[in-house]
């Protein structure tokens, strides 16, 4: 490669926005890996490449999950996106800019390119059906509704597809439809909302699957959708909803798909802001950058359907590449909370270095949209024997010898040996570019391996000290170009590596330039791995958090004590007859006599699990528990509001 001819690129990379509502999971640091690692190696190629996200905040389930946890959506988001940022940290993410979709920025960009899609006719309204819960006062989405699939009969189906016979279905559909918010039977009523004519889209669309880098088979699903009966897109969402209001409408909201992607816009407008450069220079038609997404199989259709459609309305400049890659499983599973393989990104890194995890994706990713397994077994062995037994070996077992003559290394070395490493270095650089990552690994550790047979033919242990520096200095050089080329891949192990090789200025070009002349104290980078054990309590996404349907579940009641006993032989506990209302009486053995006397309990209001199965005890039935709460100065029953009566749901 002629160095002097290549042209310095400028390039937007951004991932699929983590949803606000959880922790992050291995499955999201597979996509934050791959796409860290791309562009990585632009930047160490000598490009100029910027790398944006977001967290995605707006919704109907980030309105749910702070009303259920007490808490208004914005602190909600705010914690969850200070957790996003640490997680990505520990693994390495080297964001540009990581921000939100609730922001001034992205309320701009999706006002305007709304405002262009209306000036260029691409927005209608109509009157649609929807379910409705009447408890709740508010419109459900499909996700919301659950009921008996209208195609097998499947009970406890999901939306508008069943999970037991594969078929989709319109949700309004479904048989017996209960609201998974409330679990009440909804209403269907109708609503005007706000379309997005994308069938007007179509050639243009058809254009842009023609030039855009994206995996053949995506191409050929969203040919097929385009070549179907393509519809116009619902962009709007009824109130309540946390979102961004629409301009001109009332209790109108943008429906979470139309500013997400916009969030990619936001992210770069708030770093280009603080950084005093202009927008139109970094994303607008005529910009000198290249755009680059990376998402999983699941958003295809939302980013090579919906999203160039919003950003042509407007004028601005198409994507230049989607990398479309599959899911996560764990142990050849899906990954699932249930099964112990839900495993959350920052649990794990508390259980290994998270470097080690950078390279085992790498190393079985490649520019398909394939499924990606862990499999700990696998990654174990693999860690040990590439990342340690070979590529760090080489340094290790040469330190010493290099250690002998003050750590000052022969220029009396192997051109022949480094030649080799050197010749690979255009096809390591175009399998980075297209995403090959599987097989530069496989190419890297196969040099690696040629310098430790190198060494071991050498056998520098037997020969007088200067044969045995030339020996060693020769392959701590090749030491150096292997660690340039791991280093989009394992940045903080490589880093400390050019730290023992006193090299401060990092570039792909230089492998074959650079000559090192002192070494450091080698210290040990990576220490072998054990075997993995999850523990218990971490193969949850969090053992603390549950989901809506869970929360749905437990029916909480406003009871009236009405009586309250000591119970012969028990030093904890009292017995409360509550009154439920309608519901009727119940009697519960409840752990607070050490901070309640009987007599000043009579007519207080608590709360009540009224449906927890009944427990049988030596001194009765419990049929139910009282919620308190605790700390070192004692015990505190849960009480309502005054005015809450006996038997009224509490949520």
């Amino acid at each position: 490669m002629d160095n002097s001819k290549k042209t310095k690129r400028k390039i937007l990379v951004t991932q699929a926005l983590p949803y606000a509502n959880a922790p992050l999971h291995l499955g999201h640091i597979l996509e934050a890996v791959q796409t860290d690692i791309w562009n990585r190696f632009q930047n160490l190629n000598g490009n100029d490449s910027l790398f944006f996200c977001a967290d995605d905040t707006h919704g109907t389930p980030v309105m749910l999950k702070a009303n259920e946890m007490g808490i208004k959506p914005e602190q909600l988001i705010a914690d969850v996106q200070k957790d996003h940022k640490s997680t990505y940290e520990l693994y390495g993410i080297n964001f540009t800019n990581f921000y939100s979709t609730h922001s001034d920025e992205n309320k701009k960009y999706s006002e305007y390119i709304y405002e262009c899609a209306k000036n260029n006719n691409l927005i209608s309204k109509s009157n649609i059906e929807q379910y409705y819960d009447e408890k709740e006062e508010m419109f459900l989405s499909d996700r919301f509704i659950k009921g008996t699939c209208p195609k097998c009969g499947a009970e406890d189906q999901h939306g508008d597809n069943c999970g037991v016979c594969g078929a989709s279905y319109d949700v309004l559909e479904v048989i017996n439809p209960i609201s998974i918010i409330s679990n009440s039977i909804p209403i269907k009523k109708e609503s005007e909302h706000i379309f997005f004519d994308l069938p007007k889209k179509n050639q243009m669309l058809k254009d842009f699957l023609k030039n855009v880098d994206l995996q053949k088979s995506v191409k050929n699903k969203l040919n097929e959708w385009l070549n179907d009966d393509l519809k116009k897109w619902d962009i709007s969402r009824d109130a309540p909803y946390f979102g961004f209001e629409i301009p001109g409408e009332k209790n109108k909201y943008f429906y979470v798909w139309v500013d997400a992607p916009i969030g990619y816009l936001a992210s770069i407008s708030n770093w280009a802001e603080k950084n005093n450069l202009d927008m139109q220079d970094l994303w607008s038609e005529n910009s000198e950058y290249e755009i680059y997404h990376f998402i999983g199989k699941d958003i295809a259709y939302f980013h090579g359907l919906f999203w160039p459609a919003l950003l042509s309305a407007a004028n601005f400049k198409l994507p230049n590449g989607i990398n479309v890659h599959g899911f996560l499983t764990i142990n050849g599973e899906k990954m699932s909370k249930s099964k112990g393989t839900g495993i959350l990104a920052k649990e794990f890194a508390n259980i290994i270095n998270p470097e080690t995890l950078r390279y085992y994706f790498a190393a079985k990713l490649n520019n398909k949209v394939e499924d990606i397994d862990l499999n700990f077994e696998d990654y174990v062995q693999r860690i040990n024997s590439d990342l340690v037994g070979k590529y760090l070996n080489i340094a290790s077992r040469s330190a010493s010898f290099i250690k002998k003559n003050k750590n000052v290394l022969s220029t009396n070395i192997n051109k022949n040996i480094l030649n080799n490493l050197i010749l690979k270095k255009d096809e390591i650089v175009s399998l980075y570019e297209t995403r090959e990552y599987s097989k530069l690994v496989r190419i890297i550790m196969d040099l690696a391996d040629d310098i430790n047979k190198y060494i071991n033919e050498q056998t520098p242990w037997k020969k007088d000290i200067n044969e045995a520096v030339d020996i060693t200095s020769t392959a701590i050089n090749a030491f150096y170009i292997i660690t340039t080329y791991l280093h989009p891949i394992i940045p903080n192990i490589t880093n400390e590596a050019f730290k023992f090789l006193n090299i401060k200025k990092i570039s792909i070009d230089d492998v074959d330039k650079t000559e090192i002349t002192k070494i450091n104290n080698y210290k040990p980078l990576l220490n072998r791995l054990e075997k993995i054990i999850i523990p218990e309590e971490e193969d949850m996404d969090n053992v603390n958090l549950i989901n809506i349907d869970q929360f749905s579940a437990v029916d909480l009641r406003v009871a009236k004590i009405v009586k309250a006993d000591h119970v012969e032989g028990a030093d904890k506990l009292l017995q409360l007859t509550l009154d439920v209302g309608d519901l009727g009486t119940r009697n519960v053995f409840a752990g607070i006599k050490s901070a309640y006397k009987p007599e000043e309990l009579t007519n207080k209001h608590i709360v009540l699990v009224n449906n927890l199965e009944p427990r049988k005890m030596k001194f009765g039935i419990s049929e139910g528990m009282v919620l308190a709460s605790s700390n070192d100065d004692g015990i505190y029953l849960v009480s309502p509001d005054e005015g809450a009566e006996p038997g009224m749901k509490v949520r």
